[in-house]
């Protein structure tokens, strides 16, 4: 009964946050989301998922979202993530009164993320919720919402066996397996062996016998290994033999899991996997929650000081030149390494939607260099202008007057890195931007772009770094 389950999750979640009369808005989206969900029946991964989030939650333990299941209503609902994907609103703890628009217009036209909306009080005196980062359902099960969902969730590193253990006690401890991989032998690795060979048999070989020898061991198997997080699951109904045969990973009988014999892309089309992953984040914060006491499920994602950290040293006490860098994220995830400090010296970010966007721009390929960076020293357009993530596309195209549909086609195309790579399958997206008037600086853009990170997963980790930021600061 797992479609009834998640059905009434959604729906008493969303009426206690925004009210028995639910806004016109939150009932599209879930009637939206629930047809598909259930109607494609992934109803029953949501669940697992749920279980396996609320269990580590339950001991103490934040779990991280990563991809897009972030662009999904439902599953902030149901509390497989934290990223609310509406566009940006207020909501009143108290009394529930939400408001998506002023003076006629959304405010997500003009705010990419609700937590950069100016602070607003309830007319019941209660200060208003922010809420809603803008990403569109498309972005995670496809236009037609047919696209089987892989929700993949970052554990404490710490908690991580305690999780994958946990499968065992939802589904039966013979219907789960550990991923198994397979590892073959390295190109140096052969070229090892056959010099090896050479010595042990005291051979003399010219160069050209060397490589052709080397070139036949390379990529023979020659070990298996396990998936980092990836947890098979077999219907109870089905036997594991009906998929794969099993063993232990590397042949220890030690282990506490078995293996999949077969590499895991084989099978990936007919089973389930659950990506059940360790990450130090949610690690770091129940440390600093343990040592200060400090709930960091109520840290705000606006505060000044905090922000002030991505482009100055200042609200740290310190100079520059103290600590040799510009800015105050040494230490903070995702924002430390010296080609992401780069970026917020050249952008100097001051809001949570222009560090999202930053997540996606170090993360894309031929997104930040050469093209946004480009833009941006060229004073061709503004910072908070540039394409950032892959939802960022469809989003504005919509704005912009472009068919759903059609927004969404151009942002798959573009994702994938087909402009460059199809020149003929462009030109009909080209013609359709060209006819709405979207600037020629965006579809060139767009057209060098080879990979895209999705909003969902860069809002997921700036969540994170500013929690942590907020304790670097007080």
């Amino acid at each position: 009964n797992s479609d009834k389950v998640v059905t009434d999750m959604v729906n008493e979640k969303a009426r206690e946050i925004y009210g028995e009369d639910l806004p016109e808005i939150v009932i599209a989206r879930i009637k939206e989301e629930l047809d598909s969900i259930i109607g494609n029946g992934f109803d029953v991964i949501y669940l697992i998922s749920q279980k396996l989030v609320k269990k580590s939650n339950d001991d103490g333990y934040l779990v991280g979202s990563r991809g897009s299941v972030g662009s999904s209503f439902a599953a902030t609902m149901m509390g497989i993530t934290e990223v609310n994907p509406l566009p940006a609103h207020y909501v009143c703890p108290k009394c529930q009164n939400s408001i998506f628009e002023k003076d006629g217009e959304a405010l997500g036209a003009t705010y990419s993320s609700g937590y950069d909306l100016p602070d607003m009080t309830c007319e019941c005196g209660e200060p208003l919720k922010k809420e809603g980062q803008d990403m569109p359902f498309a972005t995670f099960l496809g236009f037609k919402g047919d696209k089987v969902p892989d929700i993949d969730l970052n554990f404490s590193g710490e908690y991580q066996g305690r999780a994958h253990d946990y499968t065992k006690e939802l589904f039966g401890e013979e219907n789960v397996f550990r991923a198994g991989t397979i590892g073959t032998v390295a190109a140096k690795t052969a070229f090892g062996f056959v010099k090896g060979y050479i010595e042990d048999n005291g051979k003399r070989m010219r160069f050209a016998e060397q490589e052709r020898l080397a070139l036949g061991c390379t990529g023979v198997k020659r070990t298996t290994g396990q998936h980092p997080g990836g947890i098979i699951v077999i219907p109870d109904y089905m036997d594991v033999f009906d998929f794969t045969p099993y063993q232990y990973p590397a042949g220890d009988t030690k282990s506490s899991w078995y293996t999949t014999h077969f590499d895991f892309h084989a099978i990936h089309d007919n089973i389930l996997k659950l990506d059940i992953l360790g990450h130090d984040d949610p690690t770091a914060l129940r440390m600093l929650e343990d040592l200060t006491g400090v709930d960091i499920k109520g840290i705000p994602f606006d505060d000044k000081k905090v922000l002030s950290l991505f482009s100055s040293t200042e609200a740290l006490g310190v100079t520059k030149e103290d600590i040799m860098c510009e800015t105050g994220t040494l230490g903070i995830p995702e924002f430390g390494t010296k080609f992401v400090i780069d970026m917020l010296k050249d952008t100097r970010p001051t809001t949570f939607a222009e560090l999202v966007k930053i997540s996606g721009l170090s993360h894309g390929t031929d997104v930040w260099l050469g093209n946004a960076q480009d833009l941006i020293r060229n004073n061709v357009c503004e910072f908070k202008d540039v394409i950032g993530c892959r939802d960022d596309i469809m989003v504005y195209l919509m704005y912009n007057g472009l068919e759903p549909i059609d927004a969404f086609k151009i942002m798959e195309f573009v994702r994938k890195g087909k402009p460059s790579g199809n020149p003929e399958g462009w030109v009909p997206f080209e013609t359709l931007m060209r006819e709405k008037n979207i600037a020629d600086w965006y579809i060139d853009s767009c057209a060098k772009i080879k990979y895209m990170f999705p909003k969902a997963h860069a809002t997921a980790y700036v969540m994170m770094g500013v929690r942590v930021a907020w304790f670097k600061v007080y």
